[in-house]
C-alpha cells in the first residue's frame, strides 16, 4: 500500500462531521464515513470457522487475502493519507489490524461526554421526524435504550474508546469541547501526532461532507 493509513474511533454525535469537514479540506487527506473495512476483515477471519475451510485449512493463503484488504480497498483513492473510521481499538479488531496491516498503527480518538452525546441525539431526532431513531420507540427512554443496546455501534465504539486508554503510545485523544473551542491548536497537535506537514484550515462556515 503506497498510502498512509490512520484510524478514527468515535461515538456517533461526538464531532465526527465537524472533524471530517475540517480535515478533508486538506487535499492530501480524506476521513471516511463509517467504514466497512473492519467488517470485511471480520468476515474473512470467520471463514476459518467454516466446514469448507476446516476441511483444508490453508491459513497462509487466507491470511494473504486479509493482509491485502486495506491496500486493495483504498488503491484507487487519490489522497495520500486515509483516516479510516471504525471501532478499531476493541480487543478483537486491534488483534486483526496488528496482525494484518503490518505498518505502524496510529489512531485518533474523538471523546465527548456521553450525556452530551445523548442530549445531541434527543435534539437531533426531535428536530428531524424522519430520523431513524424515531422508529426505535415512542419515548426518549425507549429510543436511547436502543441507541445504547449492547450489540449496537455505540457500545462497540465505547468499548474501543475505553480500550484505547491502554495504548497511549499509538492513540491521540481529541476532546470535542477542545476541538470546538480551540480548533487551530487541536489540529496542529493532530498533525504533529500523525507526522504530516500542517495545513491552513478554515474553521468558519464549514461545508457538510
Amino acid at each position: 500500500m503506497n498510502k498512509q493509513l490512520f484510524f478514527l474511533v468515535a461515538m456517533h454525535r461526538s464531532g465526527n462531521t465537524v472533524f471530517a469537514s475540517i480535515i478533508n479540506q486538506n487535499p492530501e487527506i480524506v476521513c471516511t464515513a463509517n467504514s466497512i473495512t473492519l467488517e470485511i476483515m471480520k468476515d474473512l477471519f470467520l471463514l476459518k470457522e467454516t466446514d469448507v475451510f476446516k476441511n483444508y485449512s490453508d491459513h497462509d493463503s487466507l491470511d494473504n487475502v486479509m493482509d491485502s484488504v486495506y491496500g486493495n480497498y483504498y488503491k484507487d483513492w487519490p489522497q495520500q493519507y486515509i483516516i479510516d473510521r471504525g471501532p478499531v481499538m476493541t480487543n478483537g479488531n486491534l488483534m486483526l489490524i496488528q496482525k494484518h496491516y503490518r505498518k505502524p498503527l496510529k489512531c485518533i480518538i474523538l471523546v465527548r461526554d456521553l450525556l452530551d452525546v445523548l442530549a445531541s441525539y434527543i435534539k437531533w431526532y426531535s428536530e428531524n421526524p424522519s430520523a431513524f431513531v424515531n422508529k426505535l420507540g415512542n419515548t426518549d427512554e425507549e429510543k436511547l435504550s436502543q441507541v445504547m443496546r449492547k450489540d449496537g455501534g455505540m457500545a462497540k465504539n465505547l468499548e474501543a474508546i475505553k480500550n484505547a486508554y491502554n495504548y497511549p503510545e499509538i492513540c491521540h485523544f481529541i476532546k470535542y469541547d477542545d476541538m470546538v473551542a480551540n480548533p487551530e491548536k487541536t489540529f496542529d497537535d493532530l498533525y504533529k501526532f500523525l507526522g504530516i506537514k500542517p495545513f491552513k484550515h478554515n474553521f468558519q462556515n464549514l461545508k457538510q461532507i
